[in-house]
């Protein structure tokens, strides 16, 4: 008797009657079909060039675009208050069992791939494994396993961060976290709003520290991103070769140019500083909520100097990205607070795709619709490069070749 089988991992298929934004060409172009061969877009086809005797999935005109990259992700985020010291109190199988299912939804949500930045106990390496076997559905993940934190740092009291202290314990804590599997390093440098005992301001690593642990992880081949909110602290870590900044609450105009010449990308997570109904369904206690929405308009500002001084922004929600928030999920209400923050059109498209994927070092892989990278892509009725809240229309999602949700019925379960 043969053993049962996994879940598939990659898939063929012929996509036709669509009209395709790649990535790459602003417009969306119509007359095209995508031929994906084991998971891999073998060619863009005049649609009328496609063999009858293919097997074809015919997407009623919909608009095709490259599935979405959360570079601001974490699969078991425990917030303070009830719902967080939920999380955080389960159990090692619980937690993992607890991720699976988030990172399930996650990809139903169109986020094909994420960007962990910060875990509990190195569950996200056993789930990168299990959904790379096909064990469990998912998003490609690219993990920085626990991030790194002074004592009483930011996020020190959970299990999601290691407490190091001195440059030689940074640069350890590095080493620790790669020789786990970390694709990148996360540094916690300042406060930032779930600290109770801290403020966005606070400066929480040296500068031994910082250049300690980015120097290591540069020497092993590893990018560095920093949790950071004030403009000081994320200028010194920029001219110490950090890679990105996640947040940026208080970027000034100085400091935008300084990390647009240093080629350090921001996630801004704007909808943390406006979640106020997800901090309600946590329980999320009154200090942090006031922190969190009183720091919302500095917030969009920061953002708007990152676009004037031409910082490379990327797409990244901190919120879960399936949440159910405001109509939508998190990751499209994010998207949609970038594009009032003035990101539009094919860019915010590639600040959502291509350019995630290039900071991770895989556009060679995924994040654009072109031949020879793989079948990662969402399927809806509007277009999304006149308008992000396209995504609303969402109804199919495909995951190397593999239809993984449909909601009209027009391509395999």
């Amino acid at each position: 008797m043969n053993a049962p089988s996994s879940l598939p991992t990659r898939g063929s298929a012929v996509l036709t009657n669509l009209r395709l934004v790649d990535g790459v060409t602003p417009e969306p172009q119509e007359g095209l079909a995508l031929v994906i061969e084991e998971g891999v877009i073998a060619e863009v086809a005049a649609e009328a060039s496609v063999p009858s005797s293919t097997e074809v999935i015919d997407l009623d005109g919909a608009f095709v675009m490259p599935g979405l990259v959360n570079m601001h992700n974490h699969f078991s985020l425990s917030l303070p208050g009830p719902g967080g010291d939920a999380v955080s109190a389960l159990g090692p199988h619980d937690l993992a069992l607890y991720m699976a299912d988030a990172a399930r939804r996650t990809l139903l949500a169109g986020v094909t791939t994420v960007r962990c930045v910060a875990e509990k106990s190195g569950a996200d390496f056993a789930l990168r494994r299990a959904i790379e076997a096909g064990l469990v559905p998912g998003p490609r993940i690219r993990t920085a396993g626990r991030a790194l934190c002074c004592t009483g740092g930011h996020g020190h009291d959970t299990d999601d961060t290691v407490e190091c202290d001195g440059a030689d314990a940074f640069a350890r804590g590095v080493r620790g976290q790669i020789a786990l599997g970390a694709d990148l390093v996360k540094l916690m440098i300042s406060g930032g709003i779930a600290g109770e005992h801290e403020q966005i301001t606070t400066a929480q690593l040296t500068r031994d520290e910082m250049a300690a642990a980015i120097t290591t992880a540069h020497a092993w081949g590893r990018k560095v991103t920093a949790h950071a909110g004030p403009a000081p602290v994320i200028a010194e870590a920029v001219e110490l070769g950090l890679d990105c900044v996640e947040h940026g609450y208080e970027l000034t105009p100085d400091v935008a140019r300084l990390m647009a010449e240093h080629g350090t990308a921001l996630v801004p997570t704007l909808v943390v500083t406006r979640a106020s109904a997800f901090f309600d369904d946590l329980g999320v206690p009154p200090w942090m909520q006031e922190r969190s929405l009183g720091a919302g308009e500095r917030h969009r500002e920061s953002f708007r100097y990152a676009l004037d001084a031409g910082v490379e922004v990327l797409l990244g929600s901190d919120m879960p990205p399936y949440w159910a928030f405001e109509g939508t999920t998190a990751i499209v209400r994010e998207l949609e607070h970038m594009e009032a923050g003035g990101l539009t059109g094919h860019d915010l498209v590639r600040a959502a795709t291509a350019a995630p994927a290039r900071w991770l070092g895989d556009e060679e892989r995924y994040g654009m619709l072109r031949p020879g990278l793989a079948a990662d892509l969402v399927a809806m009725r509007e277009d999304p490069t006149a308008g992000i809240g396209a995504l609303r229309t969402l109804e199919l999602v495909m995951k190397a070749g593999v239809v993984v949700r449909d909601d009209r019925g027009c391509g395999r379960p």
